[in-house]
């Protein structure tokens, strides 16, 4: 892991737009599905998950959810309900209430919140399991009130037989009662359009691989999505005080995600910057995820050495990281100075898994620097919001020039007419009133 002076550091985040063939291949998946619907979603399951199915096969029965509590542990199922109950708690304190706001003139605003009504939750099922994904997804909307909840995921997990049985307990945890056995751009296709055997959807939210990716941004506007998701990113933030040994591990924590996933130090101490060097190369050795640890580190890890913990702010706003360990002697007193990062884990007992799997906050963060701009998922995620206006005919008499004015400033008569008129005729009718008196 090289060491450098923080004024010759740059990451260079790239943006995952896929090759021109990839680009092709969903289109083409994405138009099928469309035309096709269930022929389509099911021929391309065969082809691309080597799995036969009917269309009486995509939808996951629930007893075969509940089958899978035989074939994991018990205490995998204590751990899951104690990471549900957490998140479930923090999300609830996200909730909004619809408000309305009489002003003096009789007028009325306000803003109605609503939850979406459908959304479909991509859990990956590629390359390994992640059930922790289904919680991060499917809790936030239950709370914000989404009535119809959908899952797809593959229909065998990292080419296994099979669903997963960890993702099938997590979904079942979660409450989900309408899960398909179907992954890829072809699932997402399915969501944002519908297919026979699968209803659209309002949002499609979750992680998924290149091709899911670009799948989701080929069906956007038709549907909403959460984020097109970058590779993994941590950054820690130390000074002397800080234990290497717990500096590296979570470096590599996040370095084993992904070849492409980033994992920097940036600390004021010449000393720590030489021991966590030595303690990644240790503790790499006997890391089960080794070569793909080893490979972040090569092309995507860094250690940044800063004249003091200001610098090594600036530092940390300007990367705008998914995630951030502050470890320093008094790490409350640097909260709030953090202006960009997804989610920051203060002291040295808030490692970031500690985030990823139970906490509560949520784990779907915002990568590629993107925490300059946007936020985790959150119940936010799954509402919507509408505009209450009531005007009554005090304000609109007080305020109907004005509007006309603005109106005509941007040469739009229909506009100020539409105005005018209610204008003219209740003037009119006031006058005559008056005179009636």
């Amino acid at each position: 892991m090289k060491i450098v002076p923080a004024r010759e550091f740059d990451l260079k985040r790239e943006v995952e737009y896929g090759t021109p063939q990839q680009n092709e291949t969903v289109r083409q998946i994405v138009s099928d599905i469309r035309r096709e619907g269930d022929a389509a979603l099911l021929r391309y399951t065969e082809q691309l998950d080597r799995t036969k199915l009917t269309a009486a096969d995509l939808r996951v029965p629930q007893e075969e959810l509940q089958a899978a509590y035989a074939a994991v542990e018990p205490s995998f199922v204590t751990a899951i309900r104690q990471a549900a109950a957490n998140i479930r708690a923090f999300h609830e304190k996200q909730k909004r209430n619809s408000w309305m706001d009489w002003q003096p003139d009789g007028s009325l605003l306000g803003q109605v919140i609503r939850p979406l009504k459908r959304v479909g939750v991509y859990v990956p099922g590629g390359k390994a399991a992640y059930p922790s994904s289904v919680l991060m997804n499917v809790i936030p909307a239950q709370v914000a009130g989404v009535p119809e909840i959908v899952v797809v995921t593959p229909p065998s997990t990292n080419g296994g037989e099979g669903i997963n049985p960890y993702i099938l307990v997590a979904a079942a945890e979660a409450g989900v009662s309408e899960m398909y056995r179907v992954g890829g751009a072809q699932a997402i296709a399915a969501l944002a359009y519908g297919t026979e055997s699968i209803a659209p959807v309002d949002k499609i939210c979750g992680p998924g691989n290149i091709y899911v990716a670009l799948a989701k941004r080929e069906v956007y506007g038709a549907v909403d999505i959460d984020s097109i998701a970058g590779p993994s990113e941590i950054v820690v933030l130390a000074d002397d005080t800080a234990n290497p040994v717990y500096v590296a591990a979570d470096l590599l924590s996040q370095a084993e995600h992904d070849e492409m996933a980033s994992a920097i130090l940036v600390t004021n101490s010449a000393t720590l910057a030489e021991a966590v060097q030595g303690e990644v190369q240790r503790q790499l050795e006997v890391l089960p995820r080794r070569d793909i640890a080893a490979a972040s580190v090569e092309q995507y890890g860094a250690i940044i050495v800063v004249d003091s913990i200001d610098e090594g702010i600036d530092v940390v706003n300007r990367l705008a990281p998914e995630h951030l360990e502050i470890m320093v002697q008094e790490p409350m007193a640097y909260a709030g100075r953090i202006e960009n990062a997804g989610a920051i884990f203060l002291g040295p007992y808030s490692s970031e898994p500690v985030g990823d799997y139970f906490a509560g906050p949520n784990h779907i963060i915002p990568t590629n620097g993107t925490a300059r701009f946007s936020s985790p998922v959150d119940v936010d995620d799954f509402i919507k919001k509408s505009s209450l206006i009531y005007y009554s005919k005090e304000a609109l008499l007080q305020n109907g020039a004005a509007i006309i004015e603005l109106a005509r400033h941007e040469g739009l008569e229909g506009h100020a007419r539409a105005i005018a008129v209610r204008l003219e005729q209740e003037g009119k009718a006031e006058s005559d009133n008056g005179k009636a008196k």
